[in-house]
Formats: C-alpha cells, sequence, structure tokens
C-alpha cells in the first residue's frame, strides 16, 4: 500500500537535524513518519517516534538498537540485547530495512533513509518498538497496551535557548578587553626587545677630561682705595668766615 502524503500538523517537527519535513505519511501506535527533503534535495522518509514511547526507556532502546543494527558498519555500536534473547526477531524484523543514511539515537531518536515509493520505508523501524507477549522466540503470550499510547505528541528535542542580547554584549566587552590587553602585552614585547638590543651595542669611547684653568680676578690700578676728601664744616655762628662776605666791597687799595 502506497503511502499517501498529509500536510503537516501542529506539533510536527519543521526539520530533523539537517532534512526538512515536507509532509506526513503514517502515523503509527509508536511513532511517526514523515517525507523530508535532505541537503542535496533528494527525497527522505523520517521516523520519529511518539513522546510517550520516547519516554519508556524499554521501548527508545528497542527502536534504537534497531537503527544501531541497520546502520552501516561504520555506525554501529556493537550493543546486543540483554543476554542475546530475541536478537533473531529483531534481526527478521530489520532484514528488509532500507539503508540509514542518518540518525539520532538520544532521548528524542529519528532515522532518515532514502524515500522510495512503494518499497519499504522508515516505518520499519517503528515495527520492534510495538511487541506482543514476549520476546523469546516467536511471540507469544497474551497481548498487552503500553500506558504511553495516549501521548501521541512527537518526540522532539527540547528546544534551543538563545541567550539575552545583555549576555552577547557582556561578551562582546570581554573580547575586546582581552584584545586590547594581548595588545598591550605585545607592544610591550617589542618595546623590550628593542631596549634589549640596544643595550646590547658596545658603550662608546670616553672622551679625554677637561682641564678647567680658572682666569684669575682683574687687579686694580691703585692697591687701597683713597680716602674721601673731607668736607668743610658750617662755620660757627658770631665767628667771622674767613674771605669775604657776599655784601662786603672790596678794600680800596691806597693811593700813591
Amino acid at each position: 500500500m502506497a503511502d499517501v502524503a498529509s500536510p503537516l500538523q501542529y506539533g510536527d517537527p519543521p526539520r530533523l537535524g539537517p532534512f526538512v519535513v515536507q509532509a506526513r505519511l503514517q502515523s503509527a501506535p509508536a511513532g511517526f513518519v514523515y517525507l523530508g527533503q535532505a541537503a542535496d534535495g533528494r527525497a527522505v522518509s523520517l521516523a520519529v517516534l511518539t513522546r510517550g514511547a520516547a519516554i519508556d526507556a524499554a521501548a527508545r532502546e528497542r527502536f534504537v538498537t534497531a537503527l544501531r543494527e541497520a546502520a552501516p558498519a561504520g555506525d554501529r555500536s556493537g550493543v546486543r540485547s540483554w543476554l542475546g534473547l530475541g536478537a533473531r526477531t529483531r534481526a527478521t524484523v530489520t532484514e528488509d530495512a532500507p539503508p540509514v543514511l542518518d540518525m539520532n539515537t538520544g532521548h528524542a531518536p529519528w532515522v532518515a533513509v532514502a524515500y522510495v515509493p512503494g518499497r519499504p520505508g522508515a516505518e520499519r523501524f517503528l515495527e520492534p518498538v510495538m511487541v506482543g507477549g514476549t520476546l523469546i522466540g516467536v511471540a507469544h503470550g497474551p497481548d498487552f497496551v503500553p500506558y504511553w499510547l495516549t501521548d501521541r505528541a512527537p518526540a522532539l528535542a527540547p528546544p534551543v535557548r538563545r541567550r539575552p542580547l545583555t549576555e552577547t554584549r557582556r561578551r562582546v566587552l570581554i573580547a575586546t578587553a582581552v584584545l586590547l590587553a594581548l595588545l598591550l602585552l605585545l607592544v610591550t614585547i617589542v618595546l623590550l626587545m628593542l631596549l634589549g638590543r640596544s643595550g646590547s651595542d658596545p658603550m662608546p669611547r670616553q672622551l679625554p677630561p677637561t682641564v678647567f684653568l680658572p682666569t684669575p680676578p682683574p687687579i686694580p690700578t691703585t692697591p687701597y682705595p683713597q680716602e674721601p676728601s673731607p668736607s668743610p664744616s658750617p662755620p660757627r655762628s658770631g665767628e667771622p668766615t674767613p674771605g669775604r662776605s657776599p655784601g662786603d666791597q672790596p678794600p680800596q687799595e691806597p693811593q700813591l
């Protein structure tokens, strides 16, 4: 029966790893099958567990084990089933499974295979998740309903939280400060190298000392300074001043 693609519904992943999810192909009890596109344009079939199946450790392990058994030899992890029980059953389930192109075996596992209309796709890896009875040989015993069947949302990895812009600004400031510190350290190293190189150059030859002969001070023409002449003392009152007074007339000479 050919898969009929239907539009994506609310909760379907827009991407799974490097693949773009385009439509929904199947809805199985254990998961969903999507039609996707690889980066090179190839059509791929993608299988994802439901959230309930991914929470169940045993169901998730059955899905992951089927992926590892169908993966290329270089990608197998070598995980074996508990005490080797049920190996034949899982091998028959994945015997005609298509080659695995890519897969994720984390808490929200998924697998990608090449999509070929009319041939088995990624839905083959959802079959080992649902078991009836036991895993010893052929399934026998009463069937049971897993408790997680009611949780029908696709198991998706939690979104990556972007850090606020303030954190980015702080990182930019820290990076700028570190860059400036490294630049300052580089300049210091270059200066030390230049100073060390200049210090290693030979010292220039010292000049002979200069003999300085002081010039004697000038000798004066007279050995001792001359004493100033005493100025005439003013006349005393009542004593005639020798010589003529300003109002006296000159004496007349006697006539012969």
